[in-house]
């Protein structure tokens, strides 16, 4: 999966390759979907959600460039196979991950002391909010789409720090790298069409649909 899918389609950074190879994705799916775990496709993970395509993930892990010792904030944990990621390659950092779903949260959770992972912090609640007691971070990655870059985030951004997340609707969303200039300017970049679940936070113009 990583030399075909990954590097093959332009992936580069030896870490996040490495990082790749040692996330047993079979672990961060319902046991049903097994079989499917490394093909390059989107899948779902219950409750509406999904686990995104190993290619997007690396692709997002890459374009964040986390260091060892980097603190990184993530918006919506889903099954942690992204979190977990994150903290193979910040082993002397910290991953703090926001998921607003309990049930989800929970079984990251176990998924991660499965795996021996100590590095992780977690919350349940509104993502869009950030977690604004542990800012600044040195990265910031959103595994959902918002309509416009929720403000919370960008000022708990560091200097020199990016911010990597889908921006758009369901018919159509790209990936915006935002990265913190060393006077505090905030300088795009672009990545691309990708499509991901909506990020449901009134602070990202996404609300809870009515009953």
């Amino acid at each position: 999966m990583v030399m075909r899918q990954l590097a093959g389609r332009g992936i580069r950074d030896p870490r996040v390759l490495a990082a790749m190879r040692w996330a047993p994705r079979e672990w961060f799916l319902p046991p049903h979907l097994a079989g499917d775990a490394y093909s390059d496709a989107p899948l779902p993970i219950g409750n509406g959600q999904t686990i995104s395509q190993p290619y997007v993930v690396a692709l997002m892990t890459e374009r964040l460039t986390p260091k060892r010792t980097h603190r990184i904030l993530e918006i919506g944990t889903g099954s942690g196979y992204q979190t977990a990621i994150l903290a193979y390659l910040t082993p002397n950092g910290k991953v703090f991950t926001i998921e607003r779903l309990p049930d989800l949260l929970v079984e990251a959770e176990e998924r991660f002391r499965r795996l021996g992972l100590t590095n992780i912090a977690t919350r349940l609640g509104d993502g869009a909010a950030g977690w604004p007691e542990e800012a600044p971070f040195d990265g910031i990655i959103v595994g959902a789409a918002a309509p416009r870059i929720p403000e919370p985030l960008t000022a708990q951004l560091a200097r020199g720090a990016r911010l990597v997340i889908p921006v758009g609707d369901l018919a159509s969303q790209e990936l915006v790298i935002l990265e913190r200039g060393a006077h505090s300017e905030l300088l795009p970049r672009y990545a691309g069409g990708v499509r991901f679940v909506p990020l449901i936070s009134r602070l990202a113009f996404t609300e809870e649909p009515s009953p």
